[in-house]
C-alpha cells in the first residue's frame, strides 16, 4: 500500500536494514544503503538528483535488498521515520514521496492517530479492523497521483511510526487481515468521532444508499454537545461569499431538533438536510452539508437560535455521523467485544479474515 504523500525540495533518507535504491520501472540499482547510511535527494533542473548525481529515471524506489519483505525497513525522510520503503517521483517541477508499506505496518501508524490508544482494547479491535477494510477497499484511490492513499482524513491519518503504541499494535495483531465483507465485497468501513446520540444512513450524507450503512441508535443521545455563534453580519457575509446572497439574514426556517425523528428538513436520525435562510433581500434554502462546511460546524446534528444580532448553532456530535462512531465503541467496549461492536454499526455484514 502506498500512504503517505510529501513534496520535497530534498530529502534524507536513512535506513535501518541493508537497502538498495533503484529505478522503479526496470529495477536498475542506483545505489546500495548500509544501515545508518543517509543520501540526499534533489531536484534540480527537472531532474532527481541523488547525492549530486544526476539520475536517469523519473521514479526512483529505496526497497530492502534482495526483494526482501518491506517489514524489515524502516525509513526516515526529512526527520520522519516510516515502516517500509518509499518511491521518489518526478512530478510537477518538484517530487512527491510515497510510502511503500505493507497493510499491517500501515495500520501501525494509522490505529494510534484515528482512536486514542488509551481507549479500551475492545474499541481498538474494533478500530483495527474499520481501518484495515477502508484501506484495502480504497486501494488507487489517488491512482492518477501515484499513490494508492493521502495521509490525511480524506483516507485516513497515517504519521509512520511517530504515532506507534503498543496498546494499538496489540489490537492490529490480535485482528489480523480481519476485514468487513458484504456479501463478497469490502465494506466502505466509514467511521466519525461521535454520533450525538444516532448515526446516519450514507444516502443521507452522500447520496449512496449502502445497505450496511444505515441509521444506528446509540446507548446515550445528545453526546458531544457544541455551540458555535455567529453575528448576523457575518453569517450573512459568510452566505453571500458561498453564493448565497440575501442581504442581512432576518430569520430562518428549521424545525426542531429530536434525534432519531426525520421531517422534511431532517433526516431519520434528525440531521438537517435543508434549512431556509430569509434576508433583506430574498430567502434561500440551503443544504445541511453546505452550511457544516461553509460555517465549519461540528456536524449537521443542529438547531438554531436567533438572539438579537446572534445566531447560534447548537447541536451534537462530530463528523459526518457514517458508520461508526469512535466515542461510541468507545462507551461500548466496556461490555461488548469488537465483532459485536462491528456488527452493531456495519449491519449485514461478515468478518472475515482476509489472510
Amino acid at each position: 500500500v502506498s500512504c503517505k504523500k510529501g513534496s520535497f525540495e530534498n530529502t534524507e533518507a536513512e535506513n535501518e536494514k541493508e537497502a538498495v535504491l533503484q529505478e522503479s520501472d526496470t529495477e536498475k540499482r542506483v545505489v546500495f544503503l548500509s544501515p545508518g547510511k543517509t543520501m540526499k535527494i534533489a531536484v534540480q533542473n527537472g531532474k532527481l538528483m541523488v547525492d549530486g548525481k544526476q539520475a536517469s529515471a523519473a521514479k526512483l524506489s529505496l526497497r530492502p535488498q534482495q526483494k526482501a519483505s518491506l517489514s524489515t525497513m524502516q525509513v526516515t525522510v526529512n526527520g520522519k521515520t516510516y515502516y517500509g520503503g518509499v518511491q521518489i517521483l518526478l512530478r510537477g517541477g518538484g517530487m512527491t514521496i510515497i510510502n511503500l508499506v505493507n497493510t499491517e505496518d500501515y495500520l501501525r501508524g494509522v490505529v494510534p492517530r484515528e482512536m486514542p490508544p488509551e481507549w479500551p482494547a475492545e474499541a481498538l479491535k474494533a478500530q483495527a479492523v474499520a481501518a484495515r477494510t477502508f484501506a484495502l477497499k480504497h486501494r488507487k484511490r489517488h491512482e492518477s497521483e501515484g499513490y494508492d492513499l493521502c495521509a490525511s482524513t480524506h483516507c485516513q491519518l497515517y504519521d509512520g511510526t511517530a504515532s506507534e503504541a503498543k496498546s494499538a499494535d496489540a489490537a492490529i495483531q490480535a485482528t489480523g487481515g480481519e476485514v468487513l465483507m458484504y456479501g463478497k465485497e469490502l465494506i466502505n468501513a466509514n467511521f466519525h468521532t461521535d454520533s450525538g446520540g444516532m448515526t446516519e444512513s450514507s444516502y443521507a450524507v452522500w447520496g449512496n444508499n449502502a445497505p450496511y450503512l444505515q441509521p444506528v441508535k446509540e446507548s446515550a443521545t445528545k453526546t458531544f454537545p457544541w455551540k458555535q455563534s455567529f453575528s448576523l453580519e457575518n453569517f450573512s457575509n459568510k452566505l453571500a461569499k458561498a453564493g448565497y446572497a440575501i442581504g442581512t439574514v432576518k430569520s430562518v426556517k428549521l424545525s426542531k431538533l429530536t434525534i432519531g425523528k426525520g421531517a422534511s428538513d431532517r433526516s431519520a436520525s434528525g440531521r438537517v438536510k435543508t434549512m431556509r435562510v430569509i434576508g433583506t433581500s430574498g430567502s434561500k434554502t440551503i443544504e445541511g452539508n453546505a452550511l457544516r462546511s461553509m460555517l465549519a460546524l461540528k456536524s449537521t446534528l443542529f438547531e438554531v437560535q436567533l438572539q438579537g444580532n446572534q445566531i447560534h448553532f447548537i447541536g451534537y456530535g462530530f463528523g459526518h455521523g457514517v458508520g461508526m462512531s469512535q466515542h461510541g465503541a468507545k462507551t461500548l467496549a466496556g461490555s461488548w467485544s469488537y465483532d459485536k461492536i462491528l456488527n452493531h454499526y456495519y449491519k449485514g455484514v461478515a468478518l472475515k479474515k482476509l489472510y
